[in-house]
């Protein structure tokens, strides 16, 4: 029996695509908002799927004409891209929009009348219309005010069929409806789609509609349609729901928060003045002739102060004027002092760091913010120009911090330039005691100088980076830090009435993480990092069970991040301690895999000198995409389908004995107590008797080249241990030498650490 997956693509092979989507690009000013969008409707239901923000909207209105787009848009195989919105309905495109848009004073007939008079002939008429949905016969004279949400998405999809289409866009058509509608409006897709005269691309974040009503499912990520299925493949793996769409199911989510209206002419003007603890001067009301933006004369600040509030240490008092009436009528100007302890930010200063050159008067304008907030700020020049520098630290003085000196960085070539310049910021925070927080505002090379020095900073370190790129992919600027991205939604280049609002949020952010930062966190436990994968999950398991409530278990999934965040907090001081028995990350950077932590895992255990316990788990495997992004050269190699996006392949005996050698010098250099346990009985759940990755000659070439590169010493131990990584009793052995290297440690070191 075919499935409705299959009668979709015989359907497609007999009479053509409907709809062809090809190299789709649209822009809004600079933002790129649809990136190479290409898909294919034959006929049935085709949904769109992907979290807010991701493009769907842009891709309907690039379909309907509203939105200029390049590529191709090729419908019923005529190319229909740059054509006017009338002409696209006309041609056979009918568009039910986000929100339904009905008028609120014309009634439910006058909506389909008048829609009728300009539409396409055909089939679909006023009173099959109100076959379709009853109910709207029934509220025929009510207008589109008196309709619930339900009611108008049938007016709007009624309102659309009326243009007899041959292929239906449908844009959220159950956002916001009760699940009694839901199901109503999935039923009636299933009927237009069922009866075969109307495709339907729909758009949709309700993922349970979405695989209910469609025979195949696109997801957008980033403007981008990052993998199309089938929609019974979706539906039988929620996991893959989860990890490949992120989206809820049979639920909405909430609408942002309205931005708050600009404040009204009339209302005061609120004069705030940033009082220091040891300042003893009486403030003055400002010049009578300040402009104050947006306000007339009449609401600047009066020079007789007719009203003051002095709030100190939480105790307002108020002084006012003799004679009341010298007030003006109208409006008046209100002074209030803040007083700001200089205590709480005198060691902790806000570092204004960019390209001072191209961004200083954005960058000025986040120092202008945080002074006004009581925080204290220095300002750092990362230019390569050679220009003059009004900031505080010179170009000069940053570049000085490259091993190389100045030569490296003002070479002439802005790309090694830039590139230096990076490298001696880096190095430049790293000697700074006195900074509590860091922020920079700038496109992709401002961005990519700032984030390699926030990087280098410890955890709990407040980094703010307010940037064009954060939008996209931030992997390669955040890596495994916390660092705070914000869009900066207008490029960086000038202060408008949006960059103003973006960078003031940002600098307003920054001095509440500098102000309010907590640097004793009340579990006083000991921190344990320990690392785990699908694959060593039982082990990791047991390990918390026995460990029991003794420690706070942080625990980093083995995915390449996963491996660099666990040691940025060692380097960070926030870990006493490591279970690293999932080093599969390595194995991946062996071989190519797609989930390496770098050439650089494990070294931040040699720098920290914590107890470490280690193991082998999970080494026995690969990690790659789908099928189809395995490397032509490992296509004949042992593969493992671990669920529908990721495949594992067995690593061979030469990749094993690299992997060895590998550890082994990582090992070596480690000078805090050291346990590395081989786990003689496999290395995960599928490298074991009767599974698929049991390999015990690989294995035992992994634990040869371990073995005789390993250099023992009085803290540094290989043990090998009879069991799988798995087994309950090997876990009992690692939490048994864990025990051992806690009690030689001595005091726990997190909390001390903690900057």
């Amino acid at each position: 029996m075919a499935t409705r997956w299959q009668g979709a693509a015989s359907r497609t092979t007999r009479a053509g695509p409907i709809l062809e989507i090809a190299n789709l690009d649209v822009y809004y000013g600079r933002a790129h908002a649809l990136q190479g969008v290409s898909l294919t409707l034959g006929a049935g239901v085709h949904a769109v799927v992907g979290r807010n923000g991701m493009g769907k909207t842009t891709l309907c209105n690039a379909l309907a004409g509203l939105v200029p787009a390049t590529g191709s848009i090729r419908f019923a195989g005529r190319e229909i891209l740059g054509r006017a919105p009338h002409q696209i309905t006309r041609a056979g495109i009918g568009y039910v929009p986000q929100g339904r848009r009905v008028w609120p004073s014309l009634t439910v007939d006058e909506h389909l009348r008048l829609a009728s008079r300009t539409a396409r002939r055909g089939e679909w008429t006023v009173e099959r219309v109100y076959d379709l949905f009853p109910r709207l016969g029934e509220r025929r004279g009510n207008g589109g005010a008196q309709l619930s949400g339900g009611e108008q998405q049938m007016l709007a999809i009624g309102r659309a069929l009326l243009f007899n289409p041959r292929l239906l866009v449908m844009d959220e058509p159950t956002e916001g409806l009760a699940p009694v509608i839901v199901e109503q409006v999935a039923e009636t897709l299933k009927h237009l789609s069922g009866e075969g005269e109307i495709a339907v691309l729909l758009i949709e974040q309700n993922i349970g509609v979405a695989i209910d009503v469609a025979d195949d499912v696109s997801v957008m990520v980033n403007g981008r349609v990052a993998r199309t299925l089938a929609s019974a493949e979706l539906a039988a793996d929620p996991v893959l729901q989860r990890r490949l769409l992120g989206v809820r199911q049979g639920e909405e989510e909430e609408d942002a928060a309205p931005a708050p209206e600009r404040e009204q002419a009339d209302e005061p003007v609120r004069i705030f003045t940033v009082r220091r603890a040891d300042d003893a001067v009486v403030p003055e009301a400002a010049p009578a002739d300040r402009a104050v933006r947006g306000y007339t004369r009449w609401t600047q600040a009066n020079p007789e102060a007719s009203l003051v509030d002095r709030v100190v240490s939480g105790d307002a008092t108020e002084r006012a004027t003799a004679d009341p009436s010298e007030r003006p009528d109208d409006a008046y100007a209100e002074a209030r002092i803040l007083e700001f302890p200089v205590a709480t930010a005198a060691a902790r200063v806000a570092y204004i760091a960019g390209t001072f050159d191209t961004k200083g008067k954005e960058l000025f304008f986040l120092r202008s913010c945080l002074e006004r907030l009581g925080v204290r700020c220095v300002t750092v020049d990362l230019s390569t120009s050679g220009r003059p520098s009004s900031a505080n630290v010179h170009p000069r003085e940053v570049a000085r911090h490259h091993p190389r000196g100045e030569r490296a960085i003002f070479t002439g070539d802005r790309g090694t330039a830039v590139g230096a310049m990076a490298v001696a910021f880096e190095r430049y925070v790293r000697t700074r005691r006195d900074l509590g927080g860091i922020i920079s505002a700038g496109g992709s090379g401002g961005t990519a100088l700032a984030t390699q020095a926030m990087r280098a900073l410890p955890v709990g370190v407040p980094k703010m980076m307010v940037s064009t790129v954060a939008s996209g992919d931030v992997k390669p600027y955040v890596g495994p830090a916390d660092i705070c991205m914000m869009y900066s939604v207008t490029d960086v280049q000038g202060i408008n009435r949006i960059s103003e609002r973006v960078l003031a949020n940002a600098a307003h952010a920054l001095a509440g993480m500098i102000a309010h930062r907590r640097d004793a966190l009340p579990d006083t436990r000991p921190a344990m990092g320990l690392s785990m994968f699908g694959n060593t999950t039982p082990a990791v398991q047991e390990i918390m069970r026995l460990l029991g409530e003794r420690y706070d278990c942080l625990v980093f999934h083995a995915t390449g991040t996963g491996g660099q965040s666990m040691e940025k907090l060692a380097d960070s001081g926030l870990l006493d301690g490591v279970i690293d028995i999932t080093t599969t990350e390595i194995a991946d950077e062996i071989a190519g895999g797609v989930l390496s932590a770098g050439p650089e895992r494990l070294d931040a255990f040699a720098r920290a000198r914590i107890p470490y316990v280690g193991s082998l788990g999970a080494l026995d495997m690969v990690n790659f995409w789908a099928p189809d992004t395995v490397p032509a050269k490992y296509r004949d190699r042992k593969l493992h389908r671990h669920n529908p996006n990721v495949t594992l392949m067995r690593t061979s005996a030469e990749e094993s004995i690299a992997i060895g050698r590998f550890i082994a010098a990582k090992l070596n250099r480690m000078e805090g107590p050291v346990r590395f346990l081989v786990p003689e009985g496999g290395l995960s759940l599928i490298d074991a008797p009767g599974q698929p990755f049991w390999d015990p000659d690989a294995n035992r070439a992994l634990f040869s080249a371990l073995e005789s590169d390993f250099r023992p010493g009085a803290q540094r131990r290989l043990v090998r241990v009879p069991y799988n990584v798995n087994d309950p009793e090997f876990a009992a052995v690692v939490v048994a030498h864990w025990n051992e290297l806690a009690a030689v440690a001595g005091p726990h070191r997190s909390t001390v650490n903690r900057r």
